[in-house]
Parts: structure tokens; C-alpha cells; sequence
């Protein structure tokens, strides 16, 4: 036998003060920007909607749209005090992301789905083929390919690797310098990303 799970009743509609309670407790826990701070708060609205709705309550769609406008208020203020960063986000999020293998194209995408404008996640990740080389060379640590294949790799091998280095959104000459690196100048360039 199973029991059947009783839904909660939906509550009040969120309030401007609830939105800002919950938006502080979100950026306690996450760094995020402006923009994903108001995705956030209109998913909880959202879903007190359906919740609401589906307990017959009447007037739920214009409670909802009182509760969506506070949003943008609530996440303008924070911005405004500080507390939501979109510049500190990008430039945090950007070295992650470069030491972590991502390409600069793929970092670019990234920010700009977490909701940060181009020109500001274009000012977060440095310029130039060196600082692309080093996330090249990262994401094939990452993979176990170039300089740190266990295995001597022989032409598919380097190929799969290619292919694999594009598609992570790397240039040819990027990724054709990477996996001809030496292991230890690509452990060296490694060491010293993850230091600076």
C-alpha cells in the first residue's frame, strides 16, 4: 500500500519583504547575478502560482504579476547596495572557468546564460593566446590527453583529441600547441594558472 502524499497548502502570495528574505538567503548560499537573482525569485513566485491554483484559489494570476513586479525592485536594490555584483560574479565565474579547461568562447556562453552582459564578461577574461593555451592545457589534464596521455598517442588518437579540443570551442593552432606540449612545461603552465 502507498500512501498518497498530501500537497501543501500554497500560502500567502509571496510579499515584497518575502522576495527579499528569499533573496538573501539565496545569495547567502550562491553568488549569482542581477539577472539570475530575478530568475530565481520568479521561479518561487511561479510555482506558489501553480500551487495556488491547483487549490482552487481565485485571483492568483494578479497576485502573481504584484509579486513578479516586486522583483525587479528587490533585485535592483541589491544590485544598487552592492550585495549582487554582476562585474565580481564575472571576473570570479571567468577564472573558474579558464582553469578549469573552458575555452573563451565557451566562458563567453557561459556568462552571458548565468546572465551577464557581453561587454562585462568580455572585460572578465583576459585577452591573448597565452591565457587560451593555459585553459587549452587544462582541459586536456582534464581529459588525459596532449602532454598527459598515459599512452603514446598515435594519429586517431590526436585527431579524437583535436576534435575534442574544437568542440570545447578551441582554436586549431590553440589545440595543435597543447597536445605538442612538453609534460612538464604543461605541468609548470598548470601550476602557475591555478597560483595566479
Amino acid at each position: 500500500m502507498s500512501e498518497q502524499r498530501q500537497s501543501r497548502p500554497p500560502g500567502p502570495a509571496p510579499s515584497a519583504a518575502r522576495l527579499q528574505e528569499a533573496a538573501l538567503a539565496h545569495l547567502a548560499r550562491f553568488a549569482t547575478t542581477e539577472a539570475g537573482l530575478r530568475r530565481v525569485l520568479a521561479r518561487r513566485v511561479d510555482r506558489w502560482a501553480r500551487a495556488a491554483e491547483q487549490a482552487g484559489e481565485a485571483d492568483v494570476a494578479p497576485r502573481a504579476a504584484a509579486a513578479k513586479a516586486a522583483i525587479a525592485e528587490i533585485a535592483s536594490k541589491l544590485a544598487a547596495a552592492g550585495t549582487v555584483d554582476d562585474v565580481a560574479f564575472a571576473a570570479s565565474r571567468a577564472r573558474r572557468l579558464l582553469r578549469t579547461g573552458r575555452s573563451r568562447r565557451a566562458a563567453l556562453a557561459h556568462l552571458a546564460q548565468k546572465g551577464v552582459d557581453a561587454e562585462t564578461a568580455a572585460a572578465a577574461l583576459p585577452e591573448g593566446a597565452e591565457s587560451e593555451l593555459d585553459a587549452a592545457i587544462a582541459f586536456c589534464r582534464r581529459r588525459r590527453i596532449g602532454p598527459f596521455a598515459r599512452a603514446e598517442a598515435d594519429p586517431d588518437a590526436r585527431r579524437k583529441a583535436l576534435a575534442a579540443l574544437a568542440r570545447a570551442g578551441f582554436a586549431h593552432g590553440i589545440a595543435a600547441q597543447a597536445l605538442r606540449m612538453d609534460p612538464a612545461l604543461a605541468e609548470d603552465r598548470l601550476i602557475a594558472l591555478r597560483q595566479g
